[in-house]
């Protein structure tokens, strides 16, 4: 990431601090900040390894606490897939959330339906049906923890204004 600045710190702290309350504290299912902290990374770290290293480490952090599962593998590539995805994107844009939305539904569910279901059309069909209303979760909560992101590093990019008084 080369030298830290008190904007990348703030940055760091803040996003770590989201990540590890919106996951340890009761939330609807699937309505969580990591798709967009990784797309956030993504768009913001210069450095390409930290960037996609730190949603991961994120996840890790928590999983300690939440538990490990055989899914962790497919999750995390997820997760680094969707910061590749806001390193091609470069800023926040729909398409860019809804393309790391999708990508993350896709991806996860193949991977439910290979270790859960029977390997059949049946047991393809049942997995994603029954995975739609988490599929709503998630890109509500992926729209809304992205202009949330965005709306924050605005702000705290923003250069201190001096209010001036006229007498």
């Amino acid at each position: 990431m080369g030298k830290l600045d008190k904007v990348n710190i703030k940055m760091i702290f803040g996003l770590l601090t989201l990540a590890i309350l919106t996951r340890l504290l009761p939330h609807p299912p699937n309505f969580a900040p990591i798709t967009s902290i990784a797309l956030f990374s993504g768009f913001h770290f210069k450095d390409k390894r930290f960037a996609i290293f730190f949603p991961l480490s994120c996840m890790f952090i928590t999983d300690i606490y939440l538990g490990f599962h055989s899914l962790i593998p497919i999750i995390y590539s997820c997760f680094a897939i969707n910061t590749y995805i806001g390193f091609k994107f470069k800023k926040l844009t729909l398409p860019s959330v809804l393309l790391a939305s999708f990508s993350f539904f896709l991806i996860s569910n193949l991977g439910v339906w290979f270790l859960s279901y029977p390997l059949n059309l049946t047991g393809l069909t049942t997995c994603f049906v029954l995975a739609l209303p988490f599929f709503v979760n998630s890109l509500s909560g992926d729209l809304f923890y992205s202009l949330v992101l965005d709306l924050s590093i605005k702000k705290i990019k923003q250069p201190k204004s001096i209010l001036i008084r006229s007498n």
